[in-house]
């Protein structure tokens, strides 16, 4: 990879992994450094990396970045002794993309990954399992469960608005 190919390439996705990192750890600080580290990975092995895959490339190097982040922030949360639970509420909501979130807050990061890659992101298949290092059978079931929870969390969207 040349150098202007890695700057079409950070031009090209950078914004694409910002938005599909802070969709899955909502905190811009974290996903802007996770960004960085894609690229800054993706520089020190340009010359391995062909233009061709930068895409593939640079989302599962995010996607792994942000898997560990995620996994050190548990066990740092495991040891804390201050969890506690909150009190949950039903309540008429009309706003449904604030309903659509807390419903994407409540799949298991798998799903929640797969799901936006996805739907969001509007990746097939064989790219997510490329992303994700599982393969499409597993991708199609982790989506299909998660929709299948989002349908049940969500309900119908009379009763929302």
């Amino acid at each position: 990879m040349t150098v202007n190919e890695y700057n079409k390439s950070a031009e090209k996705y950078s914004d694409h992994i910002y938005r599909f990192i802070l969709k899955n750890i909502e905190n811009e600080n974290t996903a802007k450094d996770i960004v960085q580290d894609s690229f800054e990975k993706l520089w020190i092995n340009r010359k391995s990396v062909y233009f061709a895959k930068v895409k593939s490339y640079l989302f599962t190097t995010a996607y792994r970045t942000m898997i560990d982040i995620i996994r050190k922030q548990k066990r740092i949360s495991l040891t804390d002794d201050n969890a506690g639970f909150e009190a949950e509420y039903e309540s008429t909501y009309s706003d449904l993309q604030e309903v659509l979130h807390k419903a994407l807050e409540r799949l298991p990061e798998i799903q929640r990954s797969v799901v936006l890659l996805r739907d969001y992101e509007g990746y097939s298949y064989k790219e997510i399992s490329n992303i994700t290092n599982l393969n499409e059978s597993q991708v199609k079931v982790y989506i299909y469960r998660a929709r299948v929870f989002l349908k049940n969390y969500i309900g119908k969207v009379e009763n929302i608005i």
